[in-house]
């Protein structure tokens, strides 16, 4: 059998970077640290307005 890998592209990486996955420890601790909030707010955050990095971001700043 010959066959070839699965081509790996960038976009898959881009749209996850786009989002904040409010159930993983890691990632609202690093948004936490990032914009100076708790992690309970960046939970709220997220429930409040999405999961969208920008929208989360721009709501914690206010």
């Amino acid at each position: 059998m010959n066959t070839k890998p699965a081509k790996k592209s960038a976009r898959g990486r881009a749209q996850d970077r786009a989002k904040v996955a409010g159930g993983q420890k890691h990632e609202v601790a690093y948004e936490a640290k990032k914009t100076g909030a708790s992690a309970s707010e960046v939970k709220r955050a997220v429930k409040t307005v999405g999961n969208s990095r920008k929208k989360v971001e721009r709501a914690l700043d206010k």
